[in-house]
């Protein structure tokens, strides 16, 4: 069998297991880690009568100074370190911190920062030195590693879990679009031809780009398209109003997220009143926040029971919105003013990201 841990592969500098060291965050976490081993290197010595406070401000120095040098260097380092593989990449950044701790060591022993040392006891001091730094740059870098996979592990049972409420949707998507062009068969034999050419159009678009976000300016075409086979249906009884110019074309959503509130507007709102009704689509983007209702007219006196494909959607795309925006992503229902309507927000940037998983 052959082992292949060694073998060079192409990772991207934002999956290496090595994290950004010259970020700000990750600065505070190093010196309080370094502090900490100071602490205890400190302690570990014999007990003196007296705390000696110089002792430790002499060593926190010493440490703070080899940490922050290993964090600066490696994280310039990182881009060609992400190019190997993590054992041999893990194994020259400790090298590297190894050899970082033994030049301040001898730069603190010829400045005699740590009083004067017999021969002996130098040899032992940078033994000392190194074993410490080899071992705790070893547990540290080990640690990043397990995070790193762990990270991998979330992601891709997020994707998996994404990739199945969207599988579950495109086929509702299809059934009910077919039951639309089904009525118009008997009725008119050329928009029922007309619809089923839309279709064609609109799913091959929605299927033209996998993934789990795509940009609003797609979402906004391809529900335009299904408006369009419901029209041919519903005729002038369907009247549209969009209130969505607020909201920048490459805003990223879960792809089929505006279709199916479309679909529960048409099966509830417009199609039981022979008169129809105005469906409203209202979009903004403020603060980073994006928010999205769509409304329908509503009688107070009929209690329509949502059906069983309904329910998932709305279900399906609650749940997708949770996985990708975590607890800051919502879809609300609420009835007022003779009008039902459900409304999503969620935070997002401008340009379309898988969003975080953590």
């Amino acid at each position: 069998m052959r082992i292949d841990w060694l073998k060079p592969k192409k990772t991207a500098p934002g999956e290496f297991f090595l994290p950004e060291l010259c970020l700000p965050e990750a600065l505070l976490v190093l010196v309080l880690l370094a502090e900490l081993l100071v602490l205890v290197l400190v302690l570990a010595e014999p007990m003196q009568p007296g705390f000696n406070w110089i002792r430790l401000a002499l060593t926190s120095l010493f440490v703070q100074w080899i940490v922050l040098l290993s964090a600066g260097l490696m994280c310039r380092l990182r881009p060609l370190l992400a190019r190997l593989p993590a054992a041999l990449a893990g194994l020259l950044c400790c090298l590297l911190v190894v050899g970082l701790t033994l030049c301040c060591t001898a730069v603190a022993d010829y400045y005699d920062l740590g009083g004067p040392l017999p021969r002996t006891g130098e040899v032992n001091l940078y033994l000392r030195h190194a074993l410490i730094s080899l071992i705790m740059s070893a547990l540290l870098l080990r640690y990043f590693y397990l995070q790193s996979q762990w990270r991998r592990q979330q992601q891709a049972e997020l994707s998996a879990r994404i990739e199945s409420l969207q599988a579950r949707i495109r086929p509702h998507f299809l059934f009910n679009s077919l039951n639309s062009i089904a009525s118009l068969v008997v009725i008119d034999p050329y928009k029922a031809e007309q619809a089923v050419l839309d279709l064609s159009d609109l799913f091959r678009a929605s299927l033209a780009k996998p993934g789990s976000l795509v940009l609003w300016s797609e979402e906004l075409e391809l529900s335009k398209r299904y408006l369009s086979i419901e029209q041919y249906r519903l005729g002038e009884r369907l009247q549209l109003e969009w209130q969505v110019d607020n909201v920048p074309a490459d805003l990223p959503i879960p792809q089929l997220t505006l279709q199916p509130l479309l679909e529960n507007a048409l099966i509830y709102g417009i199609a039981p009143r022979i008169e129809g009704g105005v469906v409203r689509i209202e979009a903004d983007y403020k603060d980073g926040v994006f928010q999205l209702c769509v409304s329908n007219p509503y009688e107070e006196g009929s209690e329509h029971k949502p059906s069983r494909g309904t329910h998932q959607a709305l279900v399906n795309i609650d749940a997708r919105l949770a996985a990708l925006f975590g607890p800051r992503a919502s879809l609300s229902v609420d009835r007022r003013d003779g009008r039902h309507f459900t409304c999503l927000r969620y935070p997002c940037a401008r340009l379309t990201q898988e969003a975080r998983a953590i």
